[in-house]
């Protein structure tokens, strides 16, 4: 315990930097530089996340505490939305799928398209039967249990915005480019859980420009490059 002598001095003493740096702008822009360099650095960086041996979907989760929302019609790479420590569900949900992937986890990327809404993408594991959804950064409790089906994690997520959904759909990412998988609508029958085994990409993969609709039908002979 700070004797209360001393803990009066130390208050004093604040007091009184304080007044300097008031009085004197050379004082106070260096103490605004330096802040900015702090708030500049970036919470993790991704090496820091490859090299994370511990790291679980709710430890990966926990990084992202402080960041921002900021939309963006394109993903952003990885050094860019870490570094800006700002950015939206794909930013987040594209990175949580490539880090819990070298890690070893079973992950898959969920679109869910919601009347009036923007597409929302979360990053469900597998293994923990949960999903990874920036809109909950902020939250004690930071992923969404939920079973295994499209149909399933679509409904959790719409609720989420007390909203209806009309389709669901996996897709992957790489290289920049979002790969379609499968597509659910709402009026179709009962799917199937997403099974542990990772599936091949098929070679021939077609792009989707943007006069087709952005969420495609499934087509189980081919992969395609989708938009949303």
């Amino acid at each position: 315990m700070v004797p209360a002598s001393n803990g009066l001095g130390l208050l004093k003493a604040v007091v009184a930097f304080l007044r300097q740096a008031f009085f004197c702008p050379g004082l106070c822009l260096a103490l605004g530089g330096l802040l900015g360099f702090v708030l500049m650095v970036p919470a993790v960086t991704l090496e820091d996340l490859r090299k994370d041996g511990k790291i679980t979907p709710r430890r990966f989760a926990g990084h992202f505490s402080e960041f921002t929302y900021e939309y963006h019609e394109e993903v952003q790479p990885p050094s860019h939305f870490l570094g800006r420590q700002a950015g939206d569900c794909d930013d987040y949900a594209t990175l949580a799928d490539l880090v819990l992937k070298e890690k070893g986890f079973n992950t898959r990327l969920i679109s869910v398209r919601m009347p009036g809404l923007l597409t929302h993408v979360v990053c469900y594991v597998i293994e923990d039967k949960i999903y990874l959804d920036y809109n909950n950064r902020s939250y004690l409790i930071k992923t969404e249990k939920s079973s295994p089906t499209l149909r399933q994690i679509a409904d959790k997520v719409s609720r989420s915005f007390s909203a209806n959904w009309n389709s669901a759909s996996e897709f992957r990412f790489q290289n920049g480019l979002k790969y379609h998988v499968s597509t659910l609508a709402k009026t179709d029958p009962e799917d199937r859980p997403l099974e542990l085994k990772q599936a091949e990409m098929p070679t021939n993969s077609v792009s989707v420009t943007s006069s087709q609709p952005k969420l495609n039908r499934p087509n189980t002979n081919r992969v395609m490059v989708i938009d949303f």
